[in-house]
């Protein structure tokens, strides 16, 4: 489809939102509560939000929709999303026949490392690779402006793959909720941070307690970082990437990036580390515009 308005959905457990995105500039965005648990309800609120957009802004758009799980290619349904209402179901083609157009779907991380490459901090690299250290941890690979996308439709699922180089100050093994042990997502997501610290902290008081100079909190920080540029070092030394971007809540911390940044050469298979570790420019917001710029041809 071939239209300068793009309309990018996020569809959230606890909201819908869309933006609307002409040459590459905002000019709507508005949301919805997501209703709990209905999938029929869910894409009719999809679909009545794309319609009232397009009346407002009198134009039909692209659509895309950034979801929190995956479109298997085996079948076409919805798989791995914590949404489970989604799960097994034709999103895609339940959206096609009510809007009467074609749509693209792609999970909520890769649409953020999508927003980031096309027109934020990795505009203009070769390759961006996008994190998300939030209540999980995932991410999106993005080469000359288009998603990579494999037959497994899981490309970017580092957080899924154990912590390298562990060792005995990390802690015990824990079990990720995907059936194995000591998965990244366990030491890097807030809720993951937060067990493994033992302070009874969630993870945005433990930053603030660790930038109040907290010496408990301050270890805890210094060894996430650790983790965090082990996690990454194995990404750079698989795929190289010229920019990696960090987004979610966890990626706020300035001190992540003084301390995180250092580290890598430690770790990585070279010399010199010239990769960029960069916050994400759109911050909350990419998610939705990297959904608009999954029509980005």
């Amino acid at each position: 489809m071939h239209t300068p308005l793009k309309l990018g959905i996020d569809l959230g457990g606890s909201k819908i939102e869309i933006i609307a995105l002409d040459n590459g500039r905002q000019v709507l965005r508005r949301r919805m509560p997501t209703p709990q648990g209905d999938y029929p309800q869910t894409v009719s609120k999809i679909a009545d939000l794309v319609e009232a957009c397009e009346r407002e802004l009198g134009c039909r758009g692209s659509v895309g929709v950034g979801i929190p799980g995956t479109r298997s290619p085996d079948h076409g349904r919805i798989k791995n999303a914590n949404s489970q209402c989604l799960i097994g179901q034709d999103l895609q083609g339940d959206l096609e026949q009510r809007l009467q157009r074609p749509v693209r779907l792609a999970n909520d991380a890769d649409c953020f490392a999508l927003s980031e490459a096309c027109d934020g901090a990795g505009a203009g690299a070769a390759s961006v690779f996008g994190v998300i250290l939030g209540t999980g941890v995932g991410g999106g690979l993005v080469v000359n402006r288009q998603l990579l996308s494999g037959p497994n439709a899981i490309a970017g699922e580092w957080g899924h793959n154990p912590l390298p180089w562990r060792r005995s100050e990390d802690g015990p093994a824990r079990r990720c909720y995907c059936g194995q042990d000591d998965c990244i997502e366990t030491f890097l997501s807030g809720p993951g941070w937060a067990a493994r610290s033992g302070l009874g902290m969630a993870a945005s008081a433990l930053v603030s307690a660790a930038e109040a100079g907290n010496p408990a909190a301050q270890l805890a920080f210094t060894r996430y970082c650790d983790q965090l540029a082990r996690g990454l070092a194995s990404v750079i030394n698989l795929i190289d990437p010229y920019v990696i971007v960090l987004g979610g809540g966890l990626s706020n911390s300035a001190a992540l990036y003084a301390e995180v940044a250092p580290l890598l050469p430690r770790y990585v298979f070279s010399d010199k580390v010239n990769t960029r570790l960069l916050q994400a420019q759109h911050g909350d917001s990419s998610g939705v515009r990297g959904a608009a710029w999954l029509w980005s041809e």
